[in-house]
């Protein structure tokens, strides 16, 4: 309850000094529209919003189920080779110096206008964070559960799965609270640059024919998708690792 009261404090907040800057420097809604008439807005094409999340939505869950996958393999693959960790891992640094707006065009023309090219661009912008979070957390694995581990008899293969991949897990679902909220922008970057569908194309659309309500409002849409993503995912993973401790607590 403390959490809603203070969520529903916060957006009250914010409507309120929104429509306080608007009054006060009296701006055209062509400029930045109050919120009234962002949400008369809403409601007037919430059939035309709704149409385009869908697409965005499904979009982002395709590219955070696909990064979280490629994500964890990854950082199990580096965490057990030293030889990988020599040759990719500096790779990966080295990719996350390119300005991912920039690849946007080359997935563009590589995958087509279609649902692949954002797909891709959302797994580009997540892997990173959930391979680099889940890779730290694996090398901070105790060492003394490791000898005793060795101790016990336990290989390499056994070590990884039983010991060092459980130990990691609260650091790979820190990753992926990180990746549901870069997945969105992932996505939105994808639309932006080549797109028929989709709320980055309706903002697009609407900024070009000087709609700006509706632009805010699917730029309000996005936002809530987005806290919902997040919320989702951070409750998913809670109970995973709540679980988790709970069948490896002693009876």
């Amino acid at each position: 309850m403390t959490r809603a009261f203070t969520i529903a404090a916060s957006t009250v907040l914010a409507l309120v000094l929104w429509q306080g800057l608007v009054t006060l420097a009296d701006l055209p809604p062509f400029i930045l529209p109050d919120p009234v008439r962002v949400f008369e807005t809403l409601w007037k094409s919430r059939a035309l919003i709704a149409h385009h999340a869908s697409i965005t939505g499904a979009e982002v869950l395709l590219g955070l189920a696909l990064g979280a996958m490629l994500g964890g393999f990854s950082a199990i693959g580096l965490a057990a080779s030293p030889m990988a960790r020599r040759l990719i891992r500096p790779m990966m640094v080295f990719s996350q110096s390119i300005p991912v707006f920039a690849l946007a065009p080359i997935l563009t023309l590589w995958l087509g206008y279609g649902l692949w090219s954002k797909v891709a661009m959302a797994l580009l912008i997540i892997y990173f964070p959930v391979t680099s979070a889940f890779f730290d957390a694996l090398m901070r694995t105790p060492q003394h559960w490791l000898d005793l581990g060795r101790i016990m008899g336990a290989n390499r293969h056994r070590l990884m799965w039983h010991i060092r991949v459980p130990a990691a897990l609260p650091g790979f679902a820190s990753g992926l609270r990180l990746a549901a909220v870069y997945a969105p922008i992932g996505a939105i970057i994808g639309e932006w640059v080549g797109a028929s569908k989709g709320l980055g194309y309706l903002m697009l659309l609407a900024n070009g024919r000087a709609k700006i309500d509706l632009m805010f409002a699917a730029l309000i849409v996005l936002a809530v998708l987005t806290l919902l993503l997040h919320a989702g995912v951070d409750r998913a993973c809670r109970k995973w690792l709540d679980g988790k401790a709970a069948r490896h607590e002693p009876a």
